[in-house]
Formats: structure tokens, sequence, C-alpha cells
């Protein structure tokens, strides 16, 4: 998780004063008296020592009074605090773990588990759940075959990470026959399985490109299919996937406040470029109201983990839910999802049939 801003030094009863106060207020939702924490059976100390102690987290900015004499909440750093010092994040009981494999069935498609992930997080922790879709330089490829069409189209096959098959028609620049496509693939799939699709077209097919003059006629073919097959369809920033919105109405002021975040979700660019500043990030990702450097989500906290396919990063799952959300059990379900989600994207099935010879 994030650090916080600074390090703060603390007494032992001042943290078990705080603590208690935001605990109650995560479970009430309303400001906590001194009288009120004053009278907990843990505590030993009269009122107006928990006045004062109180007075000095206000000065420290980690707790705030909303209205004159109301009692105290935690500030969006209190609340830093409380995450990275005094919470106790326990892990998830197997029975628990089970339910949330149930939910993603490595027999779905990748988008489908894409989908069923984000309705899994919004389900289970009545908040927005998020999954971005992994770039095209995380789907790595381990075979490719091409068919011949009428024309100059040519019916690409691929298959990635091991268990997903796209199919897609490409027009070349003249009419193959199948032999010519059949050296072409086995050249791509000797020299570049394992490799991003992305990578395939931005590095090897760019040098390649350079030397076009001196390329022979399979080399010619290959160029041509190639740069058409693994062409960048997803210019722009990637897209995610968004579920339970709704679930976060209860929590907005007004019905401008409504709008502009379902805006938000709508325009994704921004969440987007928040979400990949986590894809380098290992653990999980927290951002507490203004944290985010992204105003429609300053009275809202982002959970994040990032998740894997075949070793290699593929995206970030996430929820979005108010500030005042339970986060000992948010956390656990989001690292467990993101866990279970690439291990169901990894799943391997066997490999389908392909015509291209070894």
């Amino acid at each position: 998780m994030q650090a916080p801003p600074a390090k703060l030094e603390v007494s032992e009863r001042a943290q078990q004063l705080f603590k208690m106060l935001v605990e109650h207020y995560l479970a009430e939702g309303v400001p906590v008296a001194s009288k009120t924490l004053a009278s907990a059976k843990d505590i030993t100390v009269s009122s107006a020592t928990v006045r004062n102690i109180m007075a000095d987290l206000e000065a420290r900015g980690l707790v705030s009074s909303p209205h004159t004499s109301a009692g105290k909440i935690p500030t969006h750093q209190g609340l830093r605090f409380f995450v990275d010092s005094l919470i106790s994040v326990q892990p998830m009981d197997a029975r628990r773990v089970g339910e949330l494999r149930g939910s993603l069935n490595p027999d779905m498609t990748r988008n489908q588990l894409i989908e069923a992930a984000s309705s899994l997080l919004s389900r289970v922790t009545r908040m927005a759940g998020l999954v971005t879709i992994p770039r095209q330089q995380q789907v790595a490829l381990r075979q490719v075959e091409f068919l011949p069409l009428a024309g100059d189209r040519v019916l690409v096959i691929l298959v990635v990470n091991e268990r997903e098959v796209q199919n897609r028609v490409i027009h070349t620049e003249r009419e193959y026959g199948e032999t010519e496509l059949v050296q072409a693939a086995n050249y791509l799939n000797r020299e570049f399985a394992g490799q991003p699709l992305a990578a395939i077209r931005a590095g090897v097919l760019a040098s390649m490109r350079e030397d076009k003059d001196r390329l022979d006629a399979m080399m010619q073919t290959t160029l041509d299919v190639a740069s058409k097959a693994f062409a960048d369809d997803e210019d722009g920033d990637p897209d995610y996937v968004v579920s339970g919105e709704s679930n976060l109405v209860e929590s907005l002021a007004s019905v401008e406040d409504v709008r502009e975040l379902f805006d938000a979700f709508a325009r994704k660019g921004a969440i987007v470029h928040l979400l990949d500043r986590c894809l380098s990030s290992e653990g999980i990702q927290l951002f507490i109201g203004e944290e985010s450097g992204y105003r429609p989500l300053d009275d809202y906290s982002l959970v994040t983990a990032r998740y894997q396919v075949s070793g290699r990063t593929a995206g970030v799952l996430g929820v979005v839910g108010p500030t005042r959300m339970a986060y000992e059990k948010v956390i656990p379900v989001v690292d467990v999802t993101a866990r279970l989600l690439g291990a169901a994207i990894d799943y391997d099935q066997p490999r389908l049939p392909m015509h291209t010879s070894p």
C-alpha cells in the first residue's frame, strides 16, 4: 500500500483511542464524541484526557470536527494513517476463497472472466468493481495460422496466452496462395512465439520493413500479412469494465455529484491512467480521497491490485467506494480476486489443432 506522506509519531494511548474512533466511524458513519470513547471498557482515562488527546490528533490533521461539539471524524490523512499503521488484514478463509473461485470459471473466455470479476467485486463489496482489459503488449502469441480467402483477403487465426483463439480477416497487398501463407506462419511461429503481439509489430516488423528491399519473396509475404495481422487496434487508452456504479449513489451528496462520478466512469481515460499507475507496483495499492489526483474521486477510495497471466502483469482490478469503507474486509477481497482472475485466464487448456505444419 502507499506510504503515508510523513511518518507520524503517535503515542500508544493516542493510537488506541484513534483506532477506536475510526472503527466506530466506519461502522456507524457519525462523528464520535469523547465521552463515547471514554466510556469504552478498555479505556481507563477520563473524558478530559480523551478530549486533550483528540485535540492533539486534530492539530496533527488526523481528525476533524464537522460541527461544533459534534464529536470527531477521521480525515483522509487520518484514514491513511489508520490503514498503514493500525489495521490488521487477516487472510481470507478457504471457504470464502472457494466461493470467489466459483464465480471465475476457467472455461469462460478472457472477456467473460473480466466481466465476471468486475461483477464479483461489485457484488461482494457493494461498491463499484473495475477490471482493466489486458493491453495488447500483455497478450503473448502462442501460434498463428493464415488461411487464404477470396481475393486479397486472409483469415488470421491467433492462439494467445495458451488458451484464447482470436480470428480476424485482413486485406493484403496482393492475393496469396496457401503455400506462401503456411511458410509465413511457420516463420512467425518459429521466431516469435511467446512474444507480446505489440512487440512483434513495433519491434521486429519495424526492422524487417527497414530491410524490405533485401527481403526474399517469403519474407515479403511475411511482412505484408504480419504487419496487418498484428496491427494495433487498441488506439488510445486501454479499456476497462466497470460494474455496480449504482452502489455509490447513496454516498453522493447531490445529483451533480452523481452526474460527475458517472461521467468519470463513462469517459474512462483519467481512471485508466490512474489504474495504470498500479501496473508496476506489487501488492495492494490504495488511494484515499485526494491521493488519486482525480477530482471526481476526492471523496472516494480506490483499492487496487494487479493481476498476472503467465507470470506477466496483464492488468489491474479494484473497487471504488466511499472513504468510509471496511478496509480490512475490502483489501483481502481485491487481493484474492486478482490472484483468482489471473489463474483463471492462465488456465492451461489443450491447444486447439492448427493447420500450420510445425
